[in-house]
């Protein structure tokens, strides 16, 4: 492993890009509501700066460590036990409206959600990489993954936080998919999602109401709708060029977290249809320097790995995007890399270093002991 290969610069090129944009962005979405809430202008912007500067430092530290190192099953159960004792943590503290998501440490929280889902895929990849062979048995191959899996995302749900168990699901479902398991293992469990999302979503008053509000925000346009209604008022009235750099009047506490969940909206508002659509193209560039990098991995562990950091950083940014555009129901996922959060920042950041240092040992253009349709 002393091959003198360079880290994929693309990538970096691409994550510094979406960096960079991100504070502008927060800088313009969050001086009103900072002035307000805080008595600073700057004090929000300064803030996700930090975030960048720890993101940065984890990213060079990250990309440095040998990947093969998450390979070892101490690593890979210590980070998933880890992950599961934090979310337990949260059942039995203080919530705020019955919602609890983070652990506080002073002024600083932390989501473990965002651990747990780098640490659902470092299992997923170690898994699907040595137990192979098992995944045409259910019994013996497939249920051990799924209950390990199952009480990651029960334990974020129950958070409640149903957005990020879902990308937690889905990302896992995809690895399970290049794994080689069987179509009718794939398509039994998507049916037995569906009852499940049924009493998630429509026996739950708030999350029926986000239902309701993207299949028809006319009908309560100041009330249930008001959120998707001025997101696309920002992205309808910026039109192909914007309105300009920090000119946009929605972010003006008219539209409701304008630096957080809806940035997209502000960069629609004040960068057009051309800003979003570099935004988007950037995520795609971002997904297919991911997947090469994971193809051309030395070993199926990096390939897997490699294709669920790209696939969870990836999917997270469809959805906030999607739901933006009132493609998706309203739901309160971070567009990675641009809106403002710390927990967020810092974990994705880390695997990307992880993701650049697959790239550093990378030798093959194809991949190596998967089947994709070997069913």
């Amino acid at each position: 492993m002393n091959r003198r290969i360079p880290y994929d610069e693309g990538l970096i090129v691409i994550v510094l890009a979406l960096l960079g944009f991100g504070l502008i962005m927060v800088f313009s979405a969050s001086t009103v509501v900072s002035a307000e809430l805080y008595g600073s202008q700057t004090w929000i912007f300064t803030r996700q700066l930090l975030f960048v500067i720890l993101g940065l430092v984890t990213l060079m530290v990250s990309m440095k460590i040998d990947y093969h190192f998450y390979e070892r099953r101490s690593v890979i159960y210590s980070l998933l036990t880890l992950s599961l004792l934090l979310l337990v943590f949260l059942l039995v503290v203080p919530g705020s409206s019955g919602v609890q998501r983070w652990i506080r440490f002073g002024p600083a929280n932390f989501q473990p959600s965002e651990l747990a889902k780098l640490a659902v895929i470092l299992f997923s990849s170690f898994y699907l990489a040595t137990r192979k062979e098992e995944l045409h048995s259910f019994k013996q191959g497939v249920l051990p993954y799924l209950a390990v899996v199952g009480t990651v995302v029960f334990l974020v749900l129950i958070e409640p936080d149903l957005g990020t168990a879902a990308s937690i699901a889905l990302t896992a479902g995809f690895l399970l998919f290049l794994g080689g398991v069987r179509y009718r293992y794939l398509l039994g469990l998507l049916l037995a999602v569906i009852p499940a999302l049924y009493f998630l979503v429509v026996l739950v008053p708030y999350r029926l109401n986000r239902i309701l509000a993207f299949l028809y925000p006319e009908r309560d346009p100041y009330g249930i709708g008001y959120q998707i209604r001025q997101s696309l008022i920002a992205v309808g009235s910026g039109g192909w060029n914007g309105l300009g750099y920090a000119q946009g009047k929605q972010k003006l506490f008219f539209l409701p977290e304008p630096h957080t969940d809806f940035i997209y909206a502000v960069v629609g508002e004040e960068f057009g249809f051309l800003g979003c659509v570099t935004v988007l193209v950037l995520f795609g560039l971002l997904f297919w320097r991911g997947t090469r990098i994971a193809v051309r991995a030395e070993s199926a562990f990096g390939t897997y790995l490699g294709l669920g950091i790209a696939c969870m950083i990836v999917f997270q940014a469809f959805v906030n995007m999607s739901m933006v555009i009132s493609l998706l129901p309203t739901k309160g996922l971070p567009l990675p890399f641009i809106s403002m959060g710390g927990s967020s920042m810092i974990m994705t950041m880390a695997a990307v270093g992880i993701l650049l240092n697959i790239s550093r040992q990378g030798r093959g253009a194809v991949l190596r002991d998967i089947k994709l349709s070997d069913q």
